[in-house]
């Protein structure tokens, strides 16, 4: 798939390069710029706090009209700090894989400008920007301008959004274990043992067991602290642990983004806003890898996906969030 996409950005690179000498479109715009730039987006779901938008920015002129100077993207919020312009050209290989082509200094970031000063002669580049999501831009419209300058004293820019910054939060690889690390708060996307448990009371809102029951099918179970002593066997609560959370159980539910994949769906933030937990049950017994749960805390503040990462016979599990405060 990446591959593909940057396939399309090199065919626009060489495109740019050939309209770029034509009479005709050197006229085009107020200018008559013969420099063209062109720019795709190539991260995929909801744009969340704490992960990359990811696009790809290509720019060109006619060799025997100069070289390019230097290329930057102005976010309208500042990133975060890992936010960075590639100072490598990509193209892709015969064998299909992606060859980078160093073309520049690191790029600096300056408030919400990232800039690649070009070191090397070239008429033509596509570079990567991976633009970090803030806590900033929680909830709100982020845009970006792509600008490049060349030898010959033009420049141009090119504007790609506005995207929608998610509402949710999220967190990936909680680890969890029986009688352990078992306690987990919604609230704090964490997990905690007995005593830090009781310390934290109002914000546990599930507990984590494992159980190897003769008849039962029990195994991996994720349970509300006041579910009926049946689906919490020999376990005794931490002094002020009594939440209520609505649970509900599904499978096949692969999001992208907490199972690490390249293939699924995703959980968005409308997903969370809308789905009705109001009459299920507050327990999960026999969740398997790649599992998941929707829950409800009792308040109603929070509601969750949790994604199966793995599980393991001895009595422990890998888990990942998505978070969202409805109330």
């Amino acid at each position: 798939m990446k591959s593909l996409k940057i396939f399309h950005v090199i065919c626009v690179v060489f495109l740019l390069l050939s309209v770029a000498c034509t009479d005709d479109l050197k006229k085009e715009g107020p200018i008559g710029n013969i420099l063209k730039n062109d720019c795709i987006k190539r991260s995929l779901g909801p744009n969340i706090v704490g992960i990359d938008i990811e696009f790809v920015y290509a720019m060109a002129l006619p060799r025997d009209k100069g070289k390019i100077l230097s290329a930057s993207v102005e976010a309208s919020i500042a990133g975060a700090s890992e936010t960075f312009l590639e100072n490598r050209s990509f193209h892709t290989s015969g064998s299909g894989a992606d060859v980078g082509v160093t073309i520049g200094n690191p790029s600096v970031n300056t408030g919400a400008k990232t800039e690649v000063t070009f070191t090397v002669d070239t008429c033509a580049a596509a570079l990567r920007y991976f633009y970090r999501i803030p806590e900033e831009a929680k909830g709100k419209e982020v845009t970006f301008t792509f600008s490049a300058k060349a030898s010959n004293g033009e420049t141009v820019s090119y504007k790609m959004g506005p995207y929608q910054i998610a509402k949710m939060d999220m967190k990936l690889n909680i680890a969890v274990n029986n009688g352990g690390y078992c306690y987990i708060s919604i609230a704090d996307m964490t997990v905690y043992n007995e005593t830090e448990a009781a310390a934290n009371a109002a914000k546990i809102d599930l507990i984590y067991l494992y159980r190897s029951i003769p008849g039962i099918t029990f195994g991996h179970a994720y349970v509300s602290p006041v579910a009926d002593q049946q689906y919490r066997p020999d376990v005794t609560l931490p002094s002020g642990v009594n939440n209520n959370s609505h649970i509900r159980k599904v499978y096949g539910l692969r999001d992208r983004h907490l199972a690490n994949l390249q293939y699924g769906v995703y959980v968005d933030d409308i997903d969370l806003e809308t789905i009705d937990l109001t009459n299920m049950p507050n327990y999960a017994l026999n969740v398997i890898n790649e599992g998941g749960l929707w829950v409800e805390t009792q308040d109603g503040k929070y509601r969750a996906y949790i994604y199966i990462n793995s599980i393991n016979a001895a009595g422990s599990a890998v888990i990942s969030m998505k978070r969202l405060a409805v109330k």
